[in-house]
């Protein structure tokens, strides 16, 4: 009995000092490091469209099918390539005008394009709103290069955070270890125009210029905690 209570104890004050060595706090220092870029744009999505209000439902869709049909023309001798664009949000729908008290139908599309070279953007718009285009929905400007530049900002932004970490340290005369963990937190922030009124020309017909691109910014926050020793 006496044999069997002494391994008892053994047994338990043995988990005892594993669970007190389990429990011990790795020193540690957990900093943020920051990277960003802002980059010129190289290309743009725009969604431009046709909205037709009639109170024959066939006119209406009618009109805007031909409008579009227009506007495919011009994309197409723009010489966009034809996987860049498409239709979308095709609808057709009853609604009131209250205070005249008709109803009266309203279609509507969307075509979506992804322009590559933007020296057509002012000629490219002024030729669509030109086939009847009346409702742009939003332009983005976009850059090839964004997966290669936020790359190179995560990058920066651990050896920002390193370098941080070490400066603590060292002013307690401590140095730092390995990374115990690292989490991200990145953001591309792109120029987009919204909702942009159709009747953007002049009074002799012209486009007036309208491209102001901007540029994109990329920016990377990391959070990295290191071992402090």
């Amino acid at each position: 009995m006496k044999k069997i209570l002494y391994l008892f104890s053994f047994v338990f004050l043995t988990f005892s000092a594993m669970a007190q060595q389990n429990n011990i706090v790795t020193p540690q220092v957990n900093v943020t490091g920051e990277g960003s870029v802002k980059i010129k744009p190289d290309y743009a999505i725009i969604s431009i469209g046709s909205e037709i209000k009639d109170a024959d439902s066939a006119k209406a869709k009618k009109q805007n099918d031909d409008i579009i049909a227009k506007m495919i023309q011009v994309i197409k001798k723009s010489k966009v390539d034809e996987k860049d664009y498409q239709t979308q949000r095709v609808s057709l729908y009853k609604s009131r005008d209250y205070q005249q008290k008709k109803d009266y139908f309203v279609a509507n599309q969307t075509v979506t394009i992804t322009l590559r070279n933007l020296e057509q953007y002012e000629k490219l718009m002024a030729d669509l709103m030109d086939a009847g285009a009346n409702s742009i929905n939003g332009v983005e400007f976009k850059s090839t290069q964004t997966d290669k530049y936020a790359s190179e900002i995560r990058a920066k932004a651990v050896l920002d955070a390193k370098k941080k970490a070490q400066d603590y340290a060292g002013a307690l005369n401590q140095t730092i270890g390995k990374a115990l963990s690292i989490s991200d937190q990145s953001f591309v922030n792109t120029p987009r125009v919204y909702m942009m009124k159709a009747e953007a020309a002049d009074a002799a017909g012209n486009m007036a210029e309208t491209l102001a691109v901007g540029e994109i910014e990329i920016s990377t926050n990391v959070n990295v905690v290191f071992e402090l020793k």
